[in-house]
């Protein structure tokens, strides 16, 4: 054993003993999270980290960046044979990975082309953070510094990579060994080092050679100080992400805890699932690129919600683990102190910010446990909600209206409640807006007409029916949401209802993915869904019309992103034969929130852009006479948007339901 060979050990126990040391504190910091259980369904779990983490699907979403961060990746990932073929070297220098043979052919050839390709992309990378200025990846200071250092000890790892390779090539006499097969390296030897001896690369080597350990063991203990350090907790963090149909679904509060806070008001609030949302983040700013409130000019930027809580987490639990009583930072809170209350306000809980997070940040439970916090333990919510939430208590639905006239629309329709026969196939869960608001009136109208004219058995409720909770749970109130959901739920257990259909996708996710955590397990379907189904089993008839009206369909984002339901209102309208559907630019799992989730649709914006009347001039632009939409809430975000621009008389606004029935034969 040579002096190399004491240096090296020496430097790779310490740079490894430090690493330890640091994931040490970091993980200790998650301690600080309340306990949750993500370690069931294993299987799928790792299904998600192969897809979503190795297969890096929703960076791929995004062709561009995708690529780019697909081949660091994947080198980074591949690199680990170079680098551990390097550091065996430490402690044996002859040492090769040559015994395994042909296999080693193929790591040598995947090292020689990922390497160009790691090369070419992290140039790129700083070319469109620090050139073109790309928008989402505007960050701190500290932030760009940071970045530009991940970048360029990268970069140097590929070059000190390549300056191993090359001298190593030429001190051979430019010939590789048997199993080793890099068309590059030899290539760039010969064009730009056709010069040199093998003894003079005898000393490049052993530079390139330490140069590459020093530049591997600085960037990995960087990693725990700086915001990259998602390069080792991203793919846990995909692992213990939500997975399943219910993976929107929020989660149940315990409201008969002891306790004097409700929700979370700081990071030992959170369950350690979030704090390790914060040490997961890349700060990418996807999640706020896609970002409704944020796009139209609102206070609300997921990342920075994320970010807040990583900082915080990394403030505060250095003095919980050490049992210290610094007053000044134990006396701040995450929300005020870190995270302004119009903030969460501002989040229309549409989850783009979740479907887009390439890690599977939860941002919109992190956003609504807050709100949780200021609504049921602060009573600090905007004035509008007090109405609201005195109509959900007293009548059971967000307006001032008589729960007794609940089943008013349906007069002269002959249909039956469950209270006078719950003999039936399906219950058509009517919801708040298509009891009483009169435009969603006329949809209920036509669904029930539309079941009836295909001979489907079903009943309502009636007056026996509430409103599902979905307002009040995402506005904070959980104890008002579980008296609704209990309350519905005894009610339907009662009758023993199987099927359950809505027009609704509020209620409909309500009462698909929520209701089981209170004991209501249905088979829930939308309206737009058995629509379909009854066209394509010929159990309805539509006319056969030949003059071509032009449609925009806008997908409802608890229909669309929450439950994957984007084809069952696109069959039903291309089924109609004078319909020709136009798609707007931002479509599908890329479409742009109405505006009305998480509440808002009963308050007021004040501040940039109303988000109804953004999307709404995408629908426009479009050119149909005619939006299609499949939510009562969006139809009246849509409806409020043409008037805004004059448009009210030019274009329609229909559910689904109307323009299906409207056609029949």
């Amino acid at each position: 054993m040579g002096i190399k060979n004491l240096v090296f050990i020496i430097v790779f126990f310490s740079a490894f003993g430090f690493l330890f040391y640091s994931l040490k504190n970091k993980i200790a910091m998650l301690k600080v999270g309340k306990p949750e259980n993500r370690f069931k369904n294993v299987g799928e779990r790792l299904k998600n980290v192969l897809i979503v983490a190795f297969g890096q699907s929703k960076l791929l979403r995004y062709k561009i960046a995708g690529t780019l961060h697909f081949f660091i990746f994947w080198g980074f990932m591949l690199f680990v044979f170079a680098v551990l073929e390097t550091i065996l070297q430490g402690f044996y220098s002859p040492l090769s990975l040559e015994f395994l043979g042909p296999l080693y052919t193929l790591i040598s050839f995947t090292h020689d082309t990922f390497g160009v390709l790691v090369f070419f992309a992290v140039l790129t990378s700083l070319f469109r953070r620090y050139v073109l200025n790309i928008k989402r990846l505007e960050v701190s200071k500290s932030g760009k510094l940071d970045a530009a250092f991940i970048l360029v000890m990268i970069l140097f790892v590929v070059i000190t990579m390549f300056g191993q390779n090359i001298s190593n090539f030429i001190i051979n006499g430019r010939q590789l060994t048997h199993y080793e097969y890099r068309p590059i390296t030899a290539a760039i030897s010969d064009l730009f080092f056709s010069n040199v001896s093998p003894e003079s690369s005898k000393l490049s080597y052993e530079i390139f050679w330490w140069a590459h350990i020093i530049v591997i063991f600085t960037f990995m203990n960087f990693l725990p100080y700086s915001k990259h350090f998602h390069v080792i907790t991203s793919i846990p963090n995909v692992y213990f992400g939500k997975i399943g149909e219910r993976k929107y679904a929020l989660s149940k509060l315990n409201l008969e805890e002891e306790t004097d806070i409700f929700g979370v008001s700081d990071v030992d609030h959170f369950s350690w699932k979030h704090l390790l949302d914060g040490f997961a983040c890349t700060e990418c700013g996807r999640c706020t690129a896609s970002c409704p409130a944020n796009t139209t000019g609102k206070l609300l930027s997921p990342r920075k919600i994320i970010v807040d809580i990583r900082h915080r987490t990394e403030e505060k639990a250095n003095e919980i683990l050490k049992n210290r009583n610094n007053e000044e930072i134990l006396n701040k809170t995450l929300a005020h102190n870190y995270i302004a209350d119009d903030e969460l306000w501002a989040c229309t809980t549409c989850g783009a910010c979740v479907q887009e997070c390439p890690v599977m940040i939860e941002h919109v439970d992190a956003i609504v446990d807050m709100r949780r916090n200021l609504t049921l333990t602060e009573s600090e919510f905007p004035n509008e909600m007090n109405s609201l939430f005195k109509n959900l208590e007293n009548n059971f639905s967000p307006w001032q209206v008589n729960p007794s006239d609940r089943a008013k629309w349906a007069e002269g329709l002959d249909i039956k409640t469950m209270a006078e026969d719950n003999n039936s196939e399906y219950l058509f869960w009517v919801g708040c807006a298509g009891s009483y608001d009169l435009r969603a009136q006329k949809v209920s109208i036509a669904f029930a007409k539309i079941m009836q004219k295909a001979g489907i058995d079903f009943r309502i409720l009636g007056e026996e029916e509430k409103c599902n909770g979905d307002m009040a749970r995402r506005l904070g109130n959980e104890y008002l949401a579980q008296m609704l959901i209990q309350e519905n739920v005894e009610t339907l257990n009662n009758y023993k209802v199987k099927k359950i259909v809505t027009t609704c996708p509020h209620c409909f996710n309500s009462i698909k993915n929520e209701f089981p955590d209170f004991g209501g397990n249905f088979e829930v379907i939308h309206h737009t869904e058995l629509i379909a189904k009854l066209i394509e089993s010929n159990k309805i008839k539509l006319k056969n019309d030949t003059i071509k009206q032009q449609i925009t369909y806008h997908d409802s984002c608890y229909l669309g992103r929450y439950n994957d339901i984007y084809d069952a209102p696109r069959k039903a309208l291309n089924n109609v034969a004078n319909v020709e559907l136009i798609e707007m630019e931002r479509t599908k799992d890329r479409g742009f929130c109405c505006g009305a989730g998480g509440g808002r649709m009963f308050l007021e914006e004040t501040v940039g852009e109303r988000i109804n009347e953004n999307r709404t001039k995408e629908a426009i632009e479009t050119g149909a006479s005619l939006i299609a939409s499949a939510c009562p809430f969006c139809m009246t975000m849509f409806s409020d948007g043409l008037k805004s621009f004059d448009k009210n008389e030019a274009i329609d606004v229909k559910d689904i339901a109307e323009i299906v029935y409207e056609n029949l034969e």
